[in-house]
């Protein structure tokens, strides 16, 4: 599917080892080169300044010279082979060099020209044409509507925006689905002094697509980790593949998705579509597939840069060493909200510290070595020094503010040395320290010459800097569990019988619902079903007062809201009244809905209610969302989620992310919940769910009453689709 949301054939995957020759051209051909085009002059200079070894040609019919450089008219007249073609024609003419291309054995492209699917059913089929040829050709093309790629390792840069010179490389390679961020990009990680390995502008994905060159980087051994700036996922289960297959060989991935789902449909059917909107469902598959999810463009590098410079962090004890008391109050702010414990120093390191800081100093962590470092320049590594060597941390947060301007001599020398002196302890400590300035300014030219000379990386400001430290603890306790945990889902029952109770379109009444997930050895209030005012005496009489009223008819959803549900009846007269009132209410509302009779259910006490939903994500599948209940659930969104399967592990973990975990324990006199029977129940929903994931739309109990030991469905909605469900998950 293009950008537009063309669907095109999204069922070829073109593999690591095609990708090689596709970023690593021995020659290029810049088809459409001239003196007039910006986008022409500044590939070539990006050529040439990022020191390609390979030819370039020029190749335009009506010119003898193109970039100072003698130019070709036709890819015919190039006399060598040409591993690379970069197409800047008109819109036109692209289909016509394809032609050529592939006449004379050129194998890739990187189609820089616009005005295809992007712009309406006319480019979408010149989309699909181009991708056709390509497809009967063997060329992998990349784009069109795409500023090509940067392979910062090997210096090949056919990139139509002028790139910053020179460019460092390094650990992150970047994927971008967004033409205009990737300048921006680029020039975020040079201020910040953060290596690339390989950056690709994914234009239209006509044919490459993002999931492609992700699997690339995983593949690369110049790529520690991965960044993504995603505005679409066009292939969920090739995704989730690449997201298990990058966590197995530790390769965090990085991030930024923008976008978001409308969700309004099912928020209008159910409580469950209003709580899992927002992107919510994204989140859930993220985490569960272990990937780091930043909110900004700065939080994508720095993060990215983190994981890519740092050693791996075993535990979230942090210890800090700064210069500035009120730096201090910072970083224990923000490790407060990123989960992160500072322990008191041990005792053996305050008597260390005591013999080296000026009497006035207060010895705590975060540290404030003071500003006595203007007299003593050596007196913050001499602290870090010491508190290295305590067993109350896992890594060390140290404050380095580089300066912006080179000293002149005699300081220089001195000054360098100290940063080497900083950078040897940092390598030689046996727990990892992170460097981080105060705030995300970018690094000046100098104190970048000083990371280089040094291998000292910063991080990024507090702010980011703790940011990207939150996420990466994260990632690595997610490797952690991958190593300790069976991750496979455990096995769906086989529940679903061979023909459903009632049809399964729409929504069901809710006695139907309730017997359906009775059947299937889920807790529900009893009930039974009344057309009379004497069947509904009747039936209060057998299941005890007080009792419940409830209208049942196929396709009323929120019964409450036409008034339809009655509560508390205590009498034979209050039945025979609500029965009366109630189908009064929904014959006036639903007038063209056969109203099948009044549900009359007993009233339990009062207890903890919660919801339990999933619904259907056109992207993911079956999504659970699990929260406080009742009338809460959508003004507290007190809300948990995850993509189905889970496992009962998953759903404890659901459980307690919510903010009203508490609840659960007992408070104010209430008995705590049977936690092990609402999980077992939580998770034999999510069961028959899955066993009907085809045609199931949307399953709610709301609210699912906890009270002492007992866990009991009070209120079920099920509504089903005609439509059998796309198939989610690798």
């Amino acid at each position: 599917m293009s950008k537009d949301g063309t669907n095109f054939d999204l069922s070829m995957h073109i593999t690591p080892e095609r990708l090689r020759t596709f970023f690593q051209p021995r020659s290029i051909a810049l088809v459409g080169a001239t003196d007039n085009s910006r986008w022409s002059i500044y590939t070539f200079q990006n050529l040439k300044n990022s020191g390609y070894p390979g030819p370039v040609f020029c190749v335009n019919p009506h010119y003898e010279r193109v970039h100072g450089e003698p130019a070709v008219k036709r890819l015919c007249d190039i006399p060598q082979s040409v591993d690379l073609a970069y197409i800047m024609v008109p819109t036109q003419q692209v289909y016509p060099v394809l032609q050529e291309a592939a006449a004379v054995g050129i194998r890739n492209v990187v189609i820089l020209t616009s005005g295809f699917s992007e712009m309406g059913s006319e480019g979408q089929e010149r989309e699909r044409q181009i991708l056709e040829f390509a497809q009967q050709h063997d060329i992998v093309m990349l784009g069109p509507n795409g500023n090509g790629f940067v392979n910062v390792t090997t210096g090949t840069t056919p990139y139509g925006l002028l790139l910053p010179v020179p460019l460092k490389k390094g650990p992150v390679g970047v994927v971008l689905q967004s033409g205009g961020l990737t300048s921006i990009v680029i020039s975020q990680a040079q201020t910040r002094h953060v290596g690339l390995s390989l950056l690709v502008s994914m234009g239209n994905e006509t044919m490459l697509s993002a999931t492609d060159v992700m699997d690339y980087l995983i593949e690369d051994e110049a790529t520690r980790v991965i960044a993504v700036f995603m505005e679409s996922i066009r292939q969920p289960a090739t995704f989730q593949r690449l997201a298990r297959k990058a966590l197995a060989r530790k390769k965090p991935i990085v991030v930024h998705k923008v976008g978001r789902t409308d969700l309004g449909a099912r928020a209008a059917l159910a409580h469950t579509g209003a709580l899992v909107g927002n992107d919510a469902a994204n989140e859930a598959m993220f985490k569960q597939l272990g990937i780091i999810r930043v909110g900004s463009l700065e939080d994508l590098i720095i993060t990215a840069g983190l994981l890519g410079y740092s050693r791996p962090l075993s535990g979230r004890r942090m210890g800090g060493v700064t210069p500035s008391g009120g730096a201090c109050d910072i970083l224990a702010d923000r490790a407060h909200q990123e989960g992160i414990l500072v322990p008191d120093f041990a005792p053996e390191t305050v008597r260390g510290l005591q013999q080296i800081l000026p009497e006035f100093a207060n010895i705590h962590n975060p540290l404030d070595v003071t500003g006595y470092i203007v007299v003593d320049p050596t007196l913050q590594r001499r602290a870090l020094e010491v508190v290295i060597g305590d067993p109350n941390f896992d890594f060390i947060v140290y404050q380095s503010e580089p300066l912006r301007v080179e000293p002149q001599a005699p300081l220089l020398e001195p000054y360098l040395e100290s940063y080497r002196a900083l950078g040897t302890m940092i390598r030689q400590a046996h727990i990892p320290i992170i460097a981080l300035s105060t705030t995300s300014m970018d690094l000046s030219p100098f104190a970048r010459f000083l990371s280089d000379e040094t291998g000292i990386y910063v991080a990024g400001g507090i702010e980011h800097g703790m940011t990207a430290l939150g996420r990466a603890l994260w990632w690595y306790e997610v490797c952690q569990q991958e190593e300790t945990t069976n991750r496979e889902p455990e096995p769906v029952d086989v529940l679903a019988p061979t023909s459903l109770p009632e049809p399964a379109t729409g929504i069901w009444p809710e006695y139907s619902a309730r017997e359906f997930l009775r059947a299937r050895g889920i807790s529900v209030v009893p009930g039974i079903l009344a057309t009379s005012e004497q069947e509904a005496v009747n039936a209060a009489h057998t299941l005890g007062f007080p009792a419940a009223l409830k209208v049942q008819a196929r396709e009323i959803a929120h019964k409450s809201d036409i008034g339809g549900v009655l509560l508390h009846i205590a009498s034979d007269d209050e039945v025979r009244r609500g029965f009366q009132t109630i189908m009064h209410n929904a014959g006036a509302r639903v007038a063209s809905t056969v109203i099948d009779g009044i549900l009359v259910s007993p009233m339990r006490p009062a207890g903890l209610e919660m919801l339990v939903g999933i619904i259907r994500d056109p992207l993911w599948g079956q999504v659970l969302a699990v929260g406080l209940g009742g009338i809460w659930a959508e003004v507290l969104k007190d809300t948990s989620v995850r993509v189905l399967p889970v496992r009962r592990n998953d759903i404890q973990q659901m459980l307690s992310e919510l903010h009203g975990a508490p609840l659960l324990q007992g408070t104010r006199g209430q008995p705590p919940v049977n936690i092990e029977l609402l999980v077992d129940t939580i998770f034999r929903i999510a069961q028959v769910a899955q066993a009907v994931r085809d045609r199931l739309e949307v399953l709610e109990i709301n609210p699912l009453l906890l009270h002492g030991s007992s866990v009991e469905a009070l209120d079920v909605l099920m509504a089903w689709t005609d439509k059998e469900a796309p198939q989610h998950g690798a």
